[in-house]
């Protein structure tokens, strides 16, 4: 209001000054007498269009300067996690912010196709989101051995890394949400002549939930597991962030 009010008014003193014969006094002395005739009456509804103006514009730059700021935040968070040593990452163990699994869907104990583990990774992720975010390194056994992602290679259409980024992509949106795959990073490592999946997990803005048919579940990264809560848990868990 304190600036559009003057700023009519200056457009205006400029295109009908000659006209309306407002140009013999000042500008200055123009927008003095002016100025009080802002809080009259019938000058009420122009203020408040004035005020919804600069409420839309102040709204506008708050979004973007929300989002410039989880942007920054986005990547301070990955230079961090990638800066780390991943051979002493994985010697370090598993923990709050680190798991480990040998495959998408390769079955080890089995021999085969075990669709049934990509819900365990996508539970695995819905934990690190609705936690503090974390890394997910795929092909890893639990004892830190490396195994690598051979034999989840040769399930995919796509053989190679990026058919297995496909993969983990595809978990993601059936299982957890479209919504939240920009929370989810895919680095390769090679280690011992190996593959290695990072997959590197923000912490989401709002609670994530794994998609079990009709049922919608909540995860959480507690200690170096993963654990189901309940609805009242939940619901305490989702307060208290």
């Amino acid at each position: 209001m304190l600036i559009l009010h003057p700023v009519t008014k200056i457009v205006y003193w400029f295109e009908f000054g000659h006209e309306l014969g407002i140009k013999d006094e000042s500008l200055w002395s123009f927008l003095l007498s002016r100025f009080e005739s802002t809080f009259v009456l019938e000058m009420v509804p122009m203020s408040l269009i004035f005020a919804l103006i600069g409420g839309g514009i102040g709204l506008a730059f708050a979004i973007y300067h929300l989002a410039l700021v989880r942007q920054q935040r986005m990547v301070h968070y990955l230079e961090k996690e990638l800066a780390e040593d991943l051979p002493a990452l994985i010697k370090g163990g598993e923990g709050e912010h680190l798991e480990f699994k040998s495959s998408v869907r390769w079955d080890f104990r089995q021999g085969k196709i075990n669709k049934a583990l990509e819900a365990v990774i996508a539970k695995t992720l819905v934990g690190f989101m609705n936690h503090r975010g974390g890394s997910l390194l795929i092909g890893v056994a639990d004892d830190g051995k490396v195994v690598g992602l051979e034999h989840d290679y040769k399930t995919l259409k796509s053989k190679g890394r990026d058919g297995f980024e496909l993969c983990i992509t595809d978990i993601v949106t059936s299982r957890i949400g479209a919504d939240v795959c920009s929370f989810i990073h895919c680095v390769f490592y090679e280690i011992e002549a190996k593959d290695v999946c990072r997959v590197i997990v923000e912490s989401a803005v709002a609670p994530v939930y794994l998609q079990d048919g009709n049922t919608s579940r909540y995860f959480l990264r507690t200690g170096n597991g993963t654990r189901e809560l309940d609805a009242r848990e939940a619901m305490a868990h989702v307060t208290r962030q």
